[in-house]
């Protein structure tokens, strides 16, 4: 054993739990080894439980992944308007702790297809990645100004803008669940891009609904309590679904975006569509709405999907939302390709169809014309269509055919030693971690100073052992300004706390540079 383990132990025979020890009264701001010790390895088991996650690997060698995605707004910082040009940008679960650990930043939650932007040009050289290996040195880190990956897509949400609202997301002041899109389209394709949206923008309310009808509540029945606030923020807007009767959604966005998917609102594995700005007709029961017979946006009104254009010059039942563009965006889509919805080729592709190779989407009901969204069950999967005419369409959204898997770096392990990640481990562990990316002669000179100082703070320690006496915050404070190297210094240090000088002397001196 030691000469580190044998002092520890014995300062900790020594000294009490509960700050007495040898009936001498302690400093108020004391504490003892034991103490110090639980409250460490307490806070380091906290630091686990809130990031479980090992973050000493970069995903970007892996590749295109859905993963959880952050927005560092310290070095992309958003312009004043969401129409000003802005490049975009997030990094891994990694990356936002150990090279954006100390900056602003956006939790995107799960996106699909994407490869961290970290250490790329569209990150400032400023804030290098540290994960990855240097193709120049074979080091790890830092590594900057790489080319960006041409595949990722961006949308408002790396600006901290979020909804149809555009709103921006205050994490203090925000009440209530926000619900993310399944994302059937990308912003560029007129969808929205897997965005979370809020309960009362998807049916058209607008974010001031829960206001103005607590206003009115509170003047009908006088002053609401801060039980009654709480309940008003939390519960659902007219024509929400509950969040137990879904899985996922799609909003209406996404929806325009790919109109063939209407039809299956309200079929097995789908609630009943939810229309944007037409409360009246989401709270009607399905049965007794007779829009549910109208001719619907998606459809040619003979059982058959629509084209494009049949599509687009379709009436709406509601006023369109104005920053919504995915009709005009679509349009120009469809007069650059000339291809109808369902006029993908499958002669190159092995189709895969039903026992029967029978069409059920034919069958289903026509939903009414409007913005709708679609509550998807969870077994909504199940029910779609895999015929030889409609697997092409949904097999270009293959989170339609299978539940998506994020990737989920390694968990942080806090067992036997060597088997802790860099990042989560205790001080003792990322001293070894940093000593062990150094070069030979740093590392030995690295040591020796370590050694050095062990041996100074062995010597300040020892006193307090043998006297019983708690080291306070003043104690530790005087002693390292006073050490500079100099035996007087030492002495000093000791004298404050009753210690004994070393008469002996001691002839080992600061290494050179210290």
């Amino acid at each position: 054993m030691d000469e580190v383990n044998v002092s520890a132990i014995q300062l900790n025979n020594t000294l009490s739990h509960n700050g007495q020890s040898n009936g001498i009264p302690q400093p108020p701001d004391s504490q003892t080894a034991s103490e110090y010790i639980d409250e460490q390895l307490q806070q380091e088991a906290d630091a686990r439980e809130a990031l479980p996650y090992a973050f000493d690997h970069c995903t970007q060698p892996l590749g295109s992944l859905r993963q959880n995605l952050y927005s560092c707004l310290t070095c992309r910082p958003p312009p004043a308007s969401i129409s000003e040009p802005y490049t975009a940008a997030a990094v891994c679960y990694s990356c936002s702790i150990a090279c954006h650990g100390e900056h602003t930043l956006v939790e995107l939650f799960n996106r699909r297809n994407f490869t961290c932007d970290c250490g790329t040009t569209r990150l400032p050289s400023t804030s290098p990645c540290t994960l990855r290996i240097d193709p120049a040195t074979g080091l790890k880190g830092p590594v900057h100004s790489q080319p960006a990956t041409e595949g990722n897509t961006y949308n408002q949400n790396f600006q901290n803008r979020f909804c149809g609202c555009g709103e921006v997301y205050d994490a203090h002041t925000e009440k209530g669940t926000m619900f993310q899109c399944l994302g059937l389209a990308t912003q560029v394709d007129g969808g929205c891009g897997e965005d979370w949206w809020h309960p009362e923008c998807v049916v058209g309310l607008g974010r001031n609904w829960a206001r103005k009808d607590k206003s009115e509540h509170n003047q009908e029945n006088g002053a609401a309590t801060a039980d009654d606030e709480d309940e008003d923020d939390a519960k659902a807007p007219p024509g929400f679904p509950q969040e137990e009767d879904f899985e996922t959604f799609i909003c209406y966005k996404c929806v325009n975006a790919n109109p063939w998917i209407r039809r299956y609102a309200g079929s097995a594995g789908f609630l009943p569509p939810v229309y944007k700005g037409d409360v009246h007709h989401n709270v009607a029961s399905e049965d007794a709405n007779p829009a549910l017979t109208e001719k619907p946006a998606g459809t040619n009104g003979q059982g058959k999907l629509a084209s494009l254009d049949e599509v687009l010059s379709s009436p709406a039942t509601s006023t369109p939302d104005l920053r919504d563009t995915s009709i005009a965006t679509k349009k120009r889509k469809a007069e650059d390709t000339g291809d109808d919805l369902l006029s993908s080729s499958t002669d190159s592709k092995k189709v895969k169809t039903e026992p029967n190779n029978t069409c059920h989407y034919e069958t289903l009901e026509e939903p009414a014309s409007g913005h709708l969204s679609l509550f998807l069950r969870e077994d909504f999967r199940d029910h779609m269509c895999r015929c030889p005419k409609c697997y092409p369409i949904i097999s270009k959204h293959r989170q339609l055919l299978e539940e998506e898997e994020s990737y989920e770096p390694p968990l942080s392990e806090d067992g036997e030693e060597g088997n802790r990640s860099a990042g989560t481990g205790s001080l003792l562990d990322r001293g070894e971690a940093a000593l062990s990316n150094v070069d030979r002669v740093r590392a030995i000179e690295g040591v020796m100073v370590y050694n050095h100082l062990k041996d100074k703070v062995k010597d300040f320690l020892q006193p307090f052992a043998e006297s019983g006496q708690a080291v306070g915050a003043d104690d530790i404070k005087a002693y390292f300004e006073k050490l500079r190297g100099d035996e007087q210094g030492m002495k000093s240090a000791q004298t404050l706390v009753g210690g004994r000088g070393d008469s002996d002397g001691d002839n080992r001196r600061e290494q050179s540079g210290y």
